[in-house]
């Protein structure tokens, strides 16, 4: 437990600390600067555009997320209470995920570029929507396994239709699996990079990856600033991970249970 928990905050700690290095502190190697550089801090608020760079990533993180949700869950209801597909669906549907995502990218710009969403928030939105939803609903399905299909047959004799069934019975059903699979997705989508460096080109769009990585190009590297800015961008997923620890320990815990 002491090493799981220094192996994770070890990282971190010494990014706070190159965050307060100057770039000759940290081109000799310290550990611990002599002196704070506190200006670090306000360089990367106000020099890189990361604040905006934030707020896209965490609108097109769940916003994705929230589409992936309700793409899947049909589809996830689908195929557990229906078998629909058989017992290989399931695996098809997410081989294209397990494909190197360098595969898509001519597709995707070009699908955007005739909807006249490319280089917008709302096309990288879509994008991370469509890319999820094949984990999503391999997640959910076992989910959804595991409810006793009893509570669909009392719903349906009491006059409920399919939809009704699925959003007033096995929703509400699924509330901590729902927050655990979308905590998951919203994270892959916070991080993306690859998708968001080819089909954004402006600061309107760009997110925290693609930010951080222009920092990296230029010719002088202030790792001290680069650090800050990195450490401002984690702060939306470290948010997340308190504020709805209880929501995803119990969609896990819940998905462990047969």
């Amino acid at each position: 437990m002491g090493l799981a928990l220094a192996a994770a905050l070890v990282p971190i700690a010494y990014l706070v600390s190159v965050s307060l290095m100057t770039q000759g502190q940290v081109s000799a190697g310290l550990l611990v600067p002599s002196s704070p550089a506190w200006g670090n801090w306000a360089a990367a608020f106000t020099e890189t555009g990361l604040p905006r760079a934030v707020l896209n990533s965490v609108v097109a993180s769940l916003g994705g997320a929230a589409l992936t949700l309700a793409f899947a869950l049909p589809a996830a209801w689908a195929m557990a209470r229906h078998r629909t597909g058989g017992r290989t669906l399931a695996g098809l549907v997410l081989s294209p995920w397990l494909l190197p995502p360098i595969v898509a990218i001519v597709p995707l710009f070009t699908l955007l570029r005739v909807l006249g969403l490319n280089n917008t928030l709302a096309g990288l939105t879509l994008v991370y929507a469509l890319t999820n939803t094949a984990v999503a609903i391999w997640l959910l399905e076992g989910f959804v396994r595991r409810l006793p299909v009893e509570l669909d047959e009392a719903a349906q004799l009491d006059g409920a239709g399919e939809w009704r069934v699925l959003v007033s019975v096995v929703t509400p059903l699924l509330t901590p699996a729902l927050v655990a699979v979308g905590v998951i997705v919203a994270v892959l989508n916070y991080n993306e990079f690859l998708f968001a460096t080819f089909l954004t080109q402006g600061p309107d769009a760009q997110t925290v990856p693609v930010i951080l990585s222009l920092m990296l190009g230029e010719r002088v590297q202030d790792f001290g600033k680069i650090a800050a800015a990195s450490l401002m961008g984690v702060v939306p997923v470290f948010a997340a991970a308190v504020f709805l620890q209880r929501w995803l320990v119990a969609g896990l815990t819940a998905g462990s249970l047969k």
